[in-house]
């Protein structure tokens, strides 16, 4: 979908953006999509105004960045910077939690979902399936959104497209993986392949088993209705992320990395619809699905 398909329609307000949490690079990419107008794939709709910088001590990428990305949403950027999330909260029209450290996303979310605006939580919105259902427990009514923006990769969105309507009967995913101390196993960076795996299987897995050697991990899961699809991870290969998705008529190859669109300029006019609506285009059950996945392949990676 181009951005123009999500253009602000005349007299429609421009929404006032909070972030919270800017020791990753994506508060940088979200930002320059929506307040860079020059940009050619510029997301209308809305646009950053404050944020809360935030950063996790024990994380070096985020100890060692967010200094580096404050200074350039402030600089290049005019962001605001505030000095609680909670005076973000009061000075936007919704909100971006996207804070690297996922331990500290429930305790965000809670303390800015008494202002009652809609809030959108990048990758994990938590680190466990039980900590995420805390979270829609706990916020039951506001509008809460979270996702990996693989899910709404252009290359990858085309390839179900491409496929006519065709069921789907397996899928094999192949994605880097990083890993980090403080965020367990796959919760870290294999949620991205994790969740271009859902995506195109839909819910419904019932197991997961797991093989590895040296820098590579192949986690194999089998759904309820005797479907089965994997997600090969390297941890020292090439930087890609792809996959094959079956059907019965073909096997579509697919390369996310070599679309032309940025990879985040998809999940941004879904957010910026979100903002809009209301209406979080992944449910709370394929998010807690996501979860559920993952601690599945944790255990497995602990056994």
């Amino acid at each position: 979908m181009s951005a123009q398909a999500n253009a602000k329609t005349p007299g429609e307000p421009l929404l006032r953006i909070g972030i919270l949490g800017l020791d990753t690079s994506h508060c940088e990419a979200f930002t320059r999509l929506l307040n860079n107008e020059s940009d050619p794939w510029h997301v209308p709709g809305g646009r950053v105004v404050c944020a809360w910088p935030g950063g996790s001590d024990d994380i070096p990428l985020s100890r060692e960045r967010v200094g580096g990305f404050t200074t350039i949403l402030r600089e290049e950027f005019a962001v605001e910077i505030l000095e609680t999330p909670e005076a973000v909260a009061g000075q936007v029209d919704a909100l971006m939690v996207a804070a690297l450290d996922a331990r500290i996303h429930p305790e965000l979310v809670e303390r800015i979902g008494t202002f009652g605006k809609p809030v959108f939580v990048d990758k994990p919105l938590a680190l466990t399936e039980a900590a995420g259902r805390t979270m829609f427990e706990k916020t039951k009514g506001l509008p809460l959104f979270s996702c990996s923006s693989l899910r709404f990769a252009a290359a990858w969105t085309e390839t179900f497209e491409n496929m006519g309507g065709d069921d789907v009967l397996g899928a094999d995913i192949h994605a880097p993986l990083s890993l980090e101390a403080t965020q367990p196993g796959y919760s870290w960076y294999g949620i991205h392949g994790v969740e271009m795996l859902l995506s195109a299987m839909g819910p419904g897995f019932r197991s997961v088993s797991l093989h590895s050697a040296g820098d590579h991990e192949i986690l194999v899961a089998d759904w309820s209705d005797g479907r089965i699809g994997s997600v090969r991870f390297n941890r020292g290969g090439k930087h890609q992320f792809g996959g094959v998705i079956h059907s019965a008529e073909s096997s579509r190859f697919c390369v996310v990395n070599n679309h032309p669109r940025p990879l985040y300029g998809p999940l941004i006019e879904e957010v910026i619809r979100f903002f809009q609506t209301g209406r979080a285009p992944v449910t709370a059950a394929e998010t807690l699905e996501v979860l559920r996945f993952i601690d599945s392949a944790n255990h497995c990676r602990l056994s």
